[in-house]
């Protein structure tokens, strides 16, 4: 539910900016396109694709006082062909995406104005997030079996500038995740999950809000919640820059937290803590560690689902513990700050970011760096972390090709 910056293929263009808008997404969906080459990773280029396939359908609607639409295989493409890869390559081929996109536009009762919402997550005018929603099912009610899909993303032909947001997930997400909060069309059909997107989404921004939905709710919480927080991006000032600054917990390493690093390439690849939570890591490729005890591992790529550990946990208490990742510029962790060892420390008692507490948040390795772009570890620099507190140390012993042989050891 962030913000893209402004960028030349979201330029606000006051003269005749309707009839533009088809082309600028067409060009940004090309840019997409095209950066996402050579992005799979080495080990999940021959992987057979299986598992779980989660169905989701993609309803086009637009507005009567917004004019212009995009080309509706332009827009599969976007979900079937980029969104997808993203998923398979983050789950190790374990899960695909098969989704419908409507064969045509629906056109919304109301004007853009009337669905208006503002930037600011705390600020959103619930009431206008489950109109948008009930239209949209509305008019889609009698075309499709909703209660076959895992999701459904309502995809608006209104640009940032007229809507307020450029994506959110109303359910779970704006509107509530409780069992209560649960959506149904005016046919009756359950619909699982819901996400909202203006036209201009960025990939990232695509993955975080349908993400939302994939991992669902567990116990009243939501297993895949934003890692930015909620507080500081309510606070006053530019969008992008608020955004930035609500970025505390991971930084630009996980698109739960950022979308993007860069506007014109994919998103980053996800962090272990999020792979976890979505089951998309072999509990198998996690080495656990206890209080007390000296291992030494070798720890590979998070992008290469070969490696034989993906994730180091190191147990603290019963709800709390550190991860260990390795991240390397391969696949999708091309776009990164940086690369190196992240530590990041979870919290499972902490359901949302919010109040300065975060289920789960990174040790800053440079702080000197803001935005923690220094967050990684790194041989020669900063290789070891020690939490004297918790009598446990982590020490980078060895750097061999892309991996790391990684000392865990009691103070």
């Amino acid at each position: 539910m962030l913000h893209d910056v402004a960028t030349p293929c979201k330029q606000e263009v006051d003269m005749n900016y309707t009839k533009l808008q088809s082309v600028v997404f067409s060009i940004c969906l090309v840019i997409g396109i095209s950066s996402l080459e050579g992005m799979t990773s080495p080990a999940f280029a021959g992987t057979a694709l299986g598992g779980t396939v989660q169905k989701g359908i993609v309803i086009l609607v637009k507005f009567p006082d917004v004019d212009g639409v995009i080309d509706r295989e332009v827009v599969r493409a976007r979900f079937s062909r980029q969104l997808n890869a993203y998923v398979q390559e983050m789950s190790y081929g374990q899960v695909s995406l098969n989704l419908d996109v409507t064969e045509k536009w629906y056109t919304m009762p109301d004007g853009v104005s009337r669905y208006r919402i503002s930037p600011r997550n705390l600020e959103v005018d619930k009431s206008r997030v489950k109109k948008l929603i009930e239209d949209a099912l509305h008019l889609a009610d009698k075309d499709f079996d909703f209660s076959q899909a895992a999701f459904v993303a309502i995809f608006m032909n209104a640009p940032l500038r007229d809507y307020g947001m450029i994506g959110l997930c109303g359910y779970p997400g704006m509107l509530g995740w409780s069992s209560g909060d649960a959506l149904k069309t005016r046919r009756g059909q359950a619909v699982r999950g819901v996400a909202i997107f203006s036209f201009q989404a960025h990939l990232g921004t695509l993955f975080h809000d349908i993400a939302h939905i994939i991992g669902g709710v567990k116990s009243g919480k939501r297993m895949v919640p934003c890692l930015y927080d909620h507080d500081l991006q309510a606070k006053p000032g530019p969008i992008r820059e608020t955004a930035v600054d609500s970025m505390i917990n991971m930084g630009f390493w996980d698109p739960m937290s950022c979308h993007f690093y860069q506007r014109e390439a994919p998103p980053p690849g996800l962090s272990a803590w999020t792979k976890i939570r979505l089951n998309w890591i072999d509990p198998a490729k996690i080495k656990v560690v206890r209080p007390g005890e000296t291992t030494e591992i070798a720890l590979g790529p998070l992008e290469d689902g070969s490696s034989q550990t993906l994730a180091i946990k190191i147990p603290i208490s019963e709800t709390t513990y550190y991860l260990v990742e390795n991240r390397q510029p391969i696949g999708f962790d091309k776009v990164l700050p940086g690369s190196g060892i992240l530590i990041s420390y979870a919290d499972e008692t902490v359901a949302e970011c919010r109040h300065g507490k975060a289920p789960v948040r990174l040790v800053n390795a440079d702080p000197s760096v803001p935005h923690l772009e220094g967050a990684a570890f790194e041989i020669g620099k900063r290789d070891l972390f020690q939490d004297h507190r918790n009598q446990v140390q982590v020490r980078l012993v060895e750097k061999v090709n892309g991996s790391y042989r990684i000392l865990v050891a009691p103070l």
